[in-house]
């Protein structure tokens, strides 16, 4: 079953399977099952025909995939070209929402910075 482009996993439950396209997370697919009348507990290869039309025809009418990561990418080139803080913030690499720096964030900073004990040069004993 492909929805959006994605092979969604054969041998997954539905619920988990819908999961592994972007845009769509656990409280979203139990939503599109819902409305589809379709169990959570069905396996993607166990469908009927009708089943994943009306799965894929509900899935697709949400934001997700290449449209959802080309929304966010124009989101957060608008916040870098107003120059407001958030866009300083994704410009440099750096986490945008508060978190703290000064120890946290290796992965956005890069692991480079490393911490270097007290800063103390050792002197020698006589």
């Amino acid at each position: 079953m492909r929805i959006k482009g994605i092979n969604i996993p054969e041998k997954k439950h539905l619920e988990i399977a819908l999961t592994a396209i972007y845009g769509i997370g656990h409280f979203r697919a139990k939503k599109i099952l819902k409305e589809a009348g379709v169990s959570k507990d069905k396996l993607a290869s166990d469908l009927t025909p009708d089943e994943e039309k009306a799965v894929r025809g509900i899935a697709e009418n949400y934001t997700s995939e290449g449209d959802l990561k080309k929304e966010i990418a124009e989101n957060i080139k608008r916040l870098k070209d107003i120059k407001c803080y958030r866009g300083t913030r994704h410009a440099k690499s750096l986490p945008a929402r508060g978190q703290r720096t000064k120890t946290n964030s290796r992965t956005k900073r890069g692991n480079v910075r490393k911490t270097m004990g007290s800063g103390r040069t050792k002197v020698d004993k006589k």
